[in-house]
Order: C-alpha cells, then sequence, then structure tokens
C-alpha cells in the first residue's frame, strides 16, 4: 500500500485534491508549468497528472524514439 492510497494531497502548489499519480520529481519538473512542492516525490492529482502529460508529450515520445 503506498502513500498514494493512502489519501497524501496533490504537490502542486495550492492545489487540495488527493493524489491519484506519483512520480518522480525531476519526472515531473519536465513541464515547466507546473509548480511543484517537492524535490524528490511528486504526488499529482487527476487534473494535474493530465497536465503534464499533455505539456510533455512529445518530450516523451522522443525519449522513446531514441531506445528504439
Amino acid at each position: 500500500m503506498g502513500r498514494v492510497d493512502k489519501g497524501v494531497n496533490c504537490s502542486v502548489q495550492g492545489c487540495e485534491e488527493s493524489a491519484q499519480r506519483s512520480m518522480s520529481g525531476s519526472k515531473a519538473r519536465m513541464a515547466t508549468d507546473l509548480v511543484v512542492n517537492s524535490d524528490k516525490r511528486v504526488y499529482l492529482c487527476r487534473a494535474h497528472y493530465k497536465e503534464w502529460k499533455k505539456s510533455t508529450k512529445e518530450d516523451r515520445e522522443n525519449e522513446r524514439a531514441r531506445w528504439q
């Protein structure tokens, strides 16, 4: 049972929603428009995860293409 299952809040500044996903801080900083409170582990609510996915789509595709 992880911290998301226990009910940790979203790490984005000003958001009080419960987190749905967790990721490393360096991965979360790929999206420059998200202001995150943490350095190591970042927890994102559904809305902010969706925003992160949209803003980093091209970068993530380029990363995957590099390994193929």
